[in-house]
Parts: structure tokens; C-alpha cells; sequence
């Protein structure tokens, strides 16, 4: 079943709009970004499926992941987070820790940044693979073998960044990128 997550700014915005349940882990707590947009066995009390995730899924119920990313406070419009989409980042700024640290899900990788040294979005989705376990030995090698190597599934278990969703935090990355050159430069 496909893995839908849908990022908000502030996602309790559509949660008070939308009639929903909240997805259960296997340890019985609440998912952290996982709802029901159908009816599903739940709680009552607490709105929380009576049925794990995984169950859920195996037994044809279908979780959306509604994230709070809250970089998009600061997107204007449409238009304007479009603007940020199209207009090509300061590459060269992933080679420096302090600006490093301000960017979503780069902060605290500014050494593989400064060994890769992405300079487009294909690279920079590369490159969010590779900080996740399963495509970590990638760092060392050529861009060329990353790019043979990097999308494919994993034969182990280890946790790995799937093309598309790479692709998708990549470009929240330059979106990110340019809301952060932007406060410097109005």
C-alpha cells in the first residue's frame, strides 16, 4: 500500500476540520503523524485505533501522515512557495556547519555535505539517502556509483529514504534553503 505523507505547517488546522482516528504503534501509543481519514475500530475515549498500524494496513485500512513542517510558517502564498521551488539555491552554503544547522534535516550532517557537495536536487535527494542507515556506506564513493546504487531496495532491514519521498524532502530542503537567504536578503 503506498505511503502517503502530506506536510502542513500546522496540521491541527485540517485535524479540527476533518473527522478522523488516530493511528496505534505496536507499543499501544498513538502514531505521532498517522491518522484515519475512514472509520476504523477505535477508543472512544481517546479517538485512537484499537488496531496497530501494520494490522491496520494488512487488514486494508488506509493511514495518511499529516506532518507539522513548520518551515512553511513562512511561505507567503502559492505563488511564493513556488518561486522558492524554482529559484536554484546557494549550493555552496551545505559547505558551511552554521548554515548547515539551520536546514531541515541537514543539521548535524554538515560533513557529509561538505564530502558530497550536492549541487542539485537529484544529489541532495542522494544525499538525504544516504544519512539513513541502509545507504550510509554510499558516502565514501563518486557520485556516479551513488547514482547506480542509492534508489535501489535494501536486503537488509535497515531504515532507508525511498526515491520519492528523497525527492519530496529534497525540495522542502531548497525551499528551505531560499526562506533562510531570503531573511538575510528581503
Amino acid at each position: 500500500m503506498p505511503d502517503i505523507d502530506i506536510d502542513f505547517a500546522d496540521r491541527s488546522i485540517i485535524l479540527d476540520k476533518i473527522q478522523h482516528r488516530v493511528a496505534k504503534l505496536d507499543s499501544g501509543k498513538k502514531h505521532n503523524t498517522g491518522v484515519y481519514a475512514t472509520e476504523i475500530p477505535h477508543n472512544p475515549v481517546d479517538n485512537i485505533s484499537t488496531i496497530e498500524h501494520k494490522t491496520a494496513e494488512d487488514r486494508g485500512y488506509f493511514k495518511l501522515d499529516f506532518l507539522n513542517v513548520s518551515i512553511y510558517k513562512d511561505v507567503k502564498d502559492e505563488a511564493h512557495l513556488q518561486e522558492l521551488m524554482e529559484r536554484k539555491p546557494i549550493w555552496q552554503l551545505l559547505e558551511h556547519k552554521d548554515f548547515v544547522d539551520k536546514v531541515f534535516h541537514l543539521s548535524g550532517h554538515d560533513t557529509l555535505l561538505k564530502q558530497l557537495k550536492p549541487t542539485s536536487v537529484p544529489q541532495l535527494a542522494a544525499t538525504l539517502a544516504i544519512i539513513r542507515p541502509a545507504k550510509r556506506h554510499l558516502a565514501d564513493k563518486s557520485w556516479e556509483e551513488i547514482e547506480k546504487e542509492v534508489w535501489s531496495k535494501p536486503t537488509n532491514n535497515e531504515y532507508y529514504f525511498k526515491k520519492a519521498h528523497a525527492f519530496a524532502y529534497a525540495m522542502s530542503v531548497v525551499v528551505h534553503m531560499n526562506l533562510i537567504c531570503e531573511e538575510f536578503n528581503p
